[in-house]
């Protein structure tokens, strides 16, 4: 589990967010709609510098922050 994602369980009050697998799903489908998003967002700019750009940056920093693998769909 990526180390943001315990501190977040943790804070959100998970005991033990290392067991809580249901949880952590959870949050992965949440991170990877947020992706969608951001990647749909770009899509509608067609791919345009300025606000199209701005939105992969978002996917892109919500990858690295939480430890989302490209190209996974589930």
């Amino acid at each position: 589990m990526n180390d943001r994602l315990r501190e977040l369980m943790l804070e959100a009050g998970y005991a033990a967010p290392e067991m809580a697998g249901r949880g952590q799903k959870l949050a992965e489908l949440i991170l990877r709609h947020c992706i969608g998003v951001c990647e749909e967002m770009w899509g509608h700019c067609g791919g345009l510098p300025g606000d199209g750009a701005l939105a992969m940056d978002c996917a892109n920093w919500i990858r690295r922050d939480f430890g989302v693998e490209y190209g996974v769909d589930e």
